[in-house]
């Protein structure tokens, strides 16, 4: 029997489109307003190293409804977004109006295709800055290469780019169904322990099933859709290994590579739950130093910051 197809970039972005076609008006209350879940401890890190980069011109590719561009207004910069989402495009012009913003510097776009990065309505001109968050999850593998390429070539020499992620060696931490997944689908080399097992085939079979077991493969639960939609966790939304990440960038000609996390874990979160104040206030409390290295392991998301060469 052969495999079925695996979906390609169209039908990725379309069900992403799909997912957060209900999210347009409810999104930025829901993950950085005042009754958010947990503070969006990424907003300040990015901005500040924004603020420090001093961008005249500053491009949002994947703004949202600019949760992040509306925090990074500044007197004498030019900034501009563009989304996959029509609901988060709308909602986005509409919050950044607000802030005299021009309708035309918001716009409809994918990251996998480099006209999109140009304002439509402006000259091309390349950016001192771009930030990207909240995208790079819902990529394909195969469409890393080219997303990274686009964000390299809307830059001058010299321009600065911030992209986020969801970090894959945390699973190393949480001791659930993540871990189980990078244990048996990143580490293990299953395939090749089946064909080769022979007269141990039996016994490998009770192993692995033994090491799933130590996991907590109900946690956490999957994220699904609002309405008819499909949910966070049934679109395309994967995790990234930041030492892996790291040097896609530097292939692509980037220099001056470097790894900020965020969103840190005193505790494996299934664990936590049974001290909430206490895991709150000191995982917080880690969130003083992004570059602490326990973040590859502790953190659930990193920023990589780099420099067009």
């Amino acid at each position: 029997m052969s495999e079925a197809p695996k979906p390609g970039p169209a039908s990725v972005e379309a069900a992403v489109k799909r997912c957060y076609s209900t999210w347009g008006e409810s999104y930025y209350q829901d993950y950085y307003g005042p009754n958010a879940a947990y503070p969006p401890v990424h907003l300040p890190l990015v901005t500040s190293v924004v603020d420090q980069a001093a961008p005249g011109r500053l491009l949002d590719a994947g703004c949202g409804p600019a949760s992040m561009l509306r925090h990074m207004v500044r007197p004498g910069r030019d900034v501009y977004g563009f989304d996959l989402t029509p609901e988060m495009v709308e909602e986005a012009r509409r919050v950044m109006g607000d802030q005299g913003v021009p309708a035309r510097r918001v716009w409809q776009g994918s990251v996998l295709d480099r006209r999109t990065f140009d304002c439509p309505s402006e000259p091309a001109i390349p950016y001192d800055a771009a930030v990207c968050v909240g995208v790079f999850p819902h990529l394909r593998a195969a469409d890393e290469e080219q997303a990274i390429r686009n964000l390299h070539d809307c830059l001058r020499p010299g321009g600065m780019v911030l992209v986020e992620a969801r970090n894959e060696l945390f699973s190393l931490f949480t001791l659930n169904r993540y871990s189980h997944q990078l244990f048996l689908e990143r580490l293990v080399p299953v395939d090749t322990l089946e064909r080769q097992a022979g007269p141990e085939s039996d016994a490998l079979g009770g192993a692995l099933r033994e090491l799933e077991g130590m996991f907590r493969m109900d946690v956490p639960p999957v994220r699904k859709g609002k309405q008819d939609e499909p949910g966070y966790d049934e679109v395309v939304s994967r995790l990234h290994n930041p030492l892996v990440l790291t040097r896609q960038f530097e292939r692509a000609g980037f220099v001056q590579v470097r790894t900020l996390f965020y969103h840190f874990h005193c505790l494996p979160p299934m664990i936590g739950s049974k001290v909430p104040n206490l895991f709150r206030e000191q995982s917080l409390a880690m969130e003083g130093d992004p570059e602490d290295w326990r973040g590859h392991f502790m953190a659930s998301a990193f920023v990589v910051v780099a420099t067009r060469a």
